[in-house]
């Protein structure tokens, strides 16, 4: 079983979200900008891995956008968070550079707990990430100072995390399979899994990339109103 490093606030789970203050630019991560959102939402900013690899004129980005609070423009055709940084010539932010900043927060968490420097990371994306997205993704580690030294999909690294390569030694058997699906308020994963001593996956993945908690209240909604 993975052991989770609490956060500062002694949470397990931290936002990967980045805040910039109305007064002063104080840039917050995670924990720290949980209260931002509702008050500061066009600086605060989320769900930048929907965009990492991207194009802007994606149809998928271009949906994705209508979801979003925060201002994002084209730059050199690909998707720029756009903000005013009080004190700083920044004028906004790559998603490599806005997930860069979520790693590097949980690097020093992770150094905090250890007591010694943090250098290298194995980093899980979702199963539908192709290899630009991936190629994304660990170039947001070099920014945030680490090596990335694997990438791996997200239901598999779950049932890595659950110790589910040890299930065939306690059930006695050499080999079996495990689905296992993520649901969430963006995406929806299923991947099926082959075990032996090591897993992998044997079936290929599939997702959906959809907003399904914003797009439910989007029907539901209505019938309040109404």
């Amino acid at each position: 079983m993975a052991e989770i490093i609490a956060n500062d606030q002694g949470n397990r789970i931290t936002p990967s979200t980045v805040a910039f203050s109305i007064a002063d630019s104080e840039r917050l991560v995670g924990e720290a900008d949980k209260n931002q959102s509702a008050f500061n939402p066009r600086r605060t900013f989320f769900d930048a891995k929907r965009l990492m690899g991207e194009k802007f004129e994606d149809p998928e980005v271009q949906r994705d956008l209508r979801y979003l609070p925060y201002p994002v423009v084209n730059r050199g055709r690909k998707p720029y968070f756009e903000i005013k940084v009080v004190k700083s010539e920044e004028e906004g932010f790559t998603p490599e550079e806005i997930s860069a900043m979520v790693l590097g927060k949980l690097k020093e968490t992770a150094e905090s707990y250890l007591g010694e420097p943090v250098s290298g990371a194995v980093v899980t994306v979702p199963a539908y990430f192709n290899d630009l997205q991936r190629q994304a993704t660990k170039d947001a580690g070099k920014i945030a100072g680490l090596n990335v030294l694997r990438i791996i999909n997200e239901p598999t690294a779950a049932a890595i995390a659950y110790g589910l390569n040890n299930l065939n030694r306690k059930r006695k058997q050499k080999k079996s399979k495990i689905l296992m699906y993520d649901l969430g308020g963006g995406t929806f994963d299923v991947s099926v899994l082959e075990v032996d001593n090591f897993i992998k996956e044997s079936m290929k993945v599939q997702w959906m990339k959809k907003w399904f908690f914003v797009e439910t209240l989007d029907r539901i909604l209505p019938h309040f109103w109404t």
